[in-house]
């Protein structure tokens, strides 16, 4: 009696629940209409509140950014650090990107622009065919299941007919894949990079430390920005549209509600799967520092491969190298070991699991009444099944590249992180803020160190009040004044450290003036010849006329025997005497001697005929005649000199001097060559005499024992 109560039982609960269930459906089918429009309506709102979110977090960044390069000054590594901001894609990652690709595609008319709607077009014309395609496949799938042997062949011959415009647009694609964004995003940021990079080098390496390795990231990491981002664009821009299409398509065959419940677990097992995936942009960013860093060490041993040869250290900087190798390959086979966690874990998801759904998706049509289709026997159905399951394999197909793409974004993210980095910490130096690991003492200047002073054009050069500060934050003169006028030659002399060395890179807009007034002429017209010239890689006519081109000398009117007149002032008129004469191109800095080097930057100024110029010990390696020709003949062009040498043989050339003692004072005063001549011989010969007080004393007490 018992089992007889239970099996009566059962039918009985589950005719009440399928009872429940069609009152249900049959409710929801009556507010069908009602219940999809606050759906959509829900979620167009969300939608709205994200965007409004994100725009304001956009506008709190730049009023942020406004504020913070608007307070000029040197910052510590401690205040720096705390900034430090993790590689992610996140609204910052969008916000860099957008700023990028500001440079990438320069305007509504240029080429770029144009190329990328004309891919655009192609993906979108290629999306519409696939879409009839997977309608006609359905079709015939149909007609050979039904038997209709006319109307089959029918449809082959529209398959045959629609692969004519297929094809072309598929060869289209892939020609223009490559094209929209790559060339120019390669070059021009380069460029860009270069030309912001270039006068803040110095700045880079002595008076900011936030970038280390720039060079890395002006032509490796932008390159690799332009590629990651050329290939991103082509493996998204179609599974996007893709996915709007087919869905499109299938919420009009499906039902939205299915698609909706499919999408919903979707995008929950999507962001489970975010959730476990490892941070790759880190991973990249972290792997291309690495990268620069051993690209450095390389390059320092180049460097200093003499010293370290006589010092016998090719040992220890064998034991460095390694190092930075082996922490390089141990990041890399981390990143790999991930990648293939990560990996199993994607395709079950992808390929399995979404698989499943797919076909419980497709299988809704046959199952339940869709309002608005009619399927009447096992033909329609078919040709149903057989079209949804296209549209769907095509439409998992896009989700599933968007997915696999993700690794590839959160690498963009890290190329991304690395070049806006670089354009920020520019914008930041031009604006005159400085980020720098400063020593204890330096810690101490800091109102020195977060003031600026005030640089005004002059025809003269004259310091008011200006400190010199050492790269490492050292105040080296509190208050420095003076003044150069036209035609008025200043030496100036002090011991190693004294501030020589930063009151040039003043003087040449390298260094910061952190308070006082320095009045100065442009850059134009002031040259500086270092103790060890540069010469550029190029023709003997490049080194005279460095920096200028063919094409500027040209139109100054120079000739090649009026740069030979220039040699014969320095004497080595004889170098163009060469196979190929001045278009001959050596390693000229192997070639030439330290003596025909510094020879050829005092021809190079004779060339420039600038009104002021920094000679930096110039002259150490040439001898009196040739140094006497050099100072003669930059007077006799109206060049005013500002020399730093201790030989004595040049104070006759100046008429002022600017002494410094290496303890924070100095002396500005008239240079009187002969008195000062005669002052230092006699200075020199006391100190012999006091030299020879300790011999003479112990002579005197051997004589008095």
């Amino acid at each position: 009696m018992a089992v007889q109560s239970k099996i009566l039982h059962r039918p009985s609960s589950e005719k009440s629940v399928k009872e429940l269930i069609s009152v249900l459906t049959d409710l929801y089918l009556k507010h069908r209409t009602r219940v999809s429009r606050a759906v959509y309506l829900t979620l167009f709102v969300a939608l709205l509140g994200r965007i409004y979110h994100a725009i304001s977090e956009q506008k709190a960044a730049v009023l942020h950014q406004a504020e913070f390069l608007s307070h000029p000054g040197t910052t510590s590594k401690d205040e720096q650090t705390k900034g430090r901001k993790r590689v992610e894609i996140n609204r910052e990652f969008f916000r860099n990107l957008l700023r990028l690709l500001k440079i990438v595609i320069p305007g509504w008319k240029s080429k770029e622009l144009r190329l990328l709607i004309s891919h655009s077009i192609f993906l979108v014309v290629r999306t519409l065919i696939s879409l009839y395609v997977a309608e006609l496949d359905g079709k015939l799938v149909s007609n050979l299941v039904r038997g209709k042997g006319k109307e089959f062949f029918k449809g082959i011959m529209w398959w045959m007919l629609v692969a004519v415009p297929a094809t072309f647009t598929n060869s289209m694609v892939s020609l223009l894949t490559p094209s929209p964004i790559l060339p120019h995003a390669d070059s021009t940021l380069a460029i860009l990079s270069s030309v912001q990079a270039g006068p803040a080098i110095p700045h880079l390496s002595a008076l900011d430390d936030r970038i280390k390795n720039a060079d890395q990231l002006i032509t490796v990491d932008v390159s690799r920005f332009s590629n990651s981002l050329a290939e991103l664009y082509s493996n998204l821009a179609k599974p996007i549209l893709d996915m709007v299409i087919y869905n499109y398509s299938l919420s009009r065959s499906v039902g939205g509600e299915g698609l909706f419940m499919m999408s919903l677990l979707v995008q929950v097992s999507a962001n489970v799967m975010r959730a476990l995936t490892p941070p790759f942009g880190k991973y990249v960013a972290e792997e291309a520092r690495l990268e620069g860093e051993f690209r450095f060490q390389h390059s320092r041993l180049i460097d200093y491969s003499e010293e370290i040869a006589l010092y016998h250290g090719h040992e220890t900087e064998k034991d460095t190298l390694d190092k930075g190798y082996f922490t390089l390959i141990k990041h890399v086979n981390r990143i790999l070991r991930r990648r293939l966690y990560h990996g199993v874990l994607e395709d079950f998801v992808i390929k399995y699991f979404w698989g499943a759904l797919g076909l419980m998706l497709c299988s809704v049509p046959v199952f339940f009444k869709i309002p608005g289709q009619t399927l009447r026997g096992m033909g329609d159905r078919t040709e149903s099944f057989v079209t949804n399951r296209r549209m769907l394999l095509s439409s998992s197909d896009a989700f599933g590249r968007i997915m696999f793409s993700y690794k590839e974004i959160t690498e963009l993210a890290g190329y991304t992180s690395r070049v806006s980095t670089l354009l920020s910490v520019m914008d930041s130096i031009q604006a005159g803020h400085f980020e720098k690991s400063l020593v204890s003492s330096a810690s101490e200047n800091s109102a020195i160190l977060n003031g600026r002073g005030e640089i005004i054009e002059s025809s003269e050069i004259e310091f008011t009040d200006v400190p010199i500060v050492s790269p490492n934050g050292d105040v080296l003169v509190e208050r420095l004044n003076f003044s150069v006028k036209p035609g008025k030659h200043l030496l100036i002399v002090g011991p190693n450290g004294c501030g020589k060395s930063s009151l040039f890179r003043i003087l040449g807009g390298l260094w910061p003036v952190y308070g006082g007034t320095v009045r100065k002429p442009p850059y134009g017209d002031i040259f500086y010849i270092p103790q060890r010239p540069y010469l550029s890689r190029g023709t003997l006519r490049q080194q005279i006329i460095y920096p200028d081109g063919i094409r500027e000398m040209r139109n100054k009117r120079v000739t090649d025997e009026d740069l030979l007149r220039i040699l014969s002032t320095v004497d080595i008129q004889g170098i163009v005497d060469r196979p190929q004469g001045w278009d001959a191109e050596e390693e000229w800095r192997d070639v030439l001697s330290g003596g025909l080097q510094q020879r050829v930057a005092m021809a190079r100024l004779f060339y420039h005929k600038p009104k002021y110029a920094i000679l930096d010990e110039c002259t150490s390696s040439v001898t009196l005649e040739v140094e006497k020709a050099m100072y003669d003949n930059a007077k006799a062009l109206g060049i005013t000199l500002m020399t730093v040498s201790h030989r004595r043989s040049l104070w006759r050339y100046h008429d002022d001097i600017l002494q410094f003692d290496g303890q924070g004072n100095y002396i500005f005063t008239k240079l009187d060559a002969e008195k000062r001549l005669k002052l230092e011989d006699e200075k020199e010969e006391v100190e012999v005499q006091l030299r020879a007080v300790p011999e003479l004393e112990r002579r005197l007490q051997e004589l008095t024992s």
